[in-house]
């Protein structure tokens, strides 16, 4: 195995772990996001999720929910281990109202 190729296998996990880091980070002190994630989330979090907490989807490893002000600090104090950010622009695609809206197109 070339020395390039073993340094990739080494740096790859390292910048994967300082993205999901980046992207916690971003969720903790802003709420930019439509949504947040929560990884493999226990049935005590799901029991202790706030009132206000609107469910946008759910399956065994993850639950996806709307996002307001607030929100991570209160999925952490509920035993969320980790909040990641969902729904952001650059990860749907973007509708036509959306794309007009970018493109400063008035829609019409």
């Amino acid at each position: 195995m070339s020395t390039i190729t073993k340094r990739a296998f080494m740096v790859a996990p390292l910048v994967f772990i300082g993205w999901i880091a980046v992207m916690a980070i971003v969720m903790r002190v802003s709420d930019a996001a439509p949504g947040a994630v929560v990884l493999f989330p226990s049935f005590d979090l799901m029991a202790s999720l706030p009132d206000d907490a609107a469910i946008l989807g759910m399956n065994p490893i993850s639950v996806t929910l709307a996002n307001r002000a607030g929100l991570a600090n209160d999925l952490y104090g509920s035993g969320a281990w980790l909040v990641l950010p969902a729904g952001l622009a650059g990860c749907l695609p973007l509708s036509g109202d959306q794309r007009d809206r970018l493109l400063g197109r008035n829609a019409e």
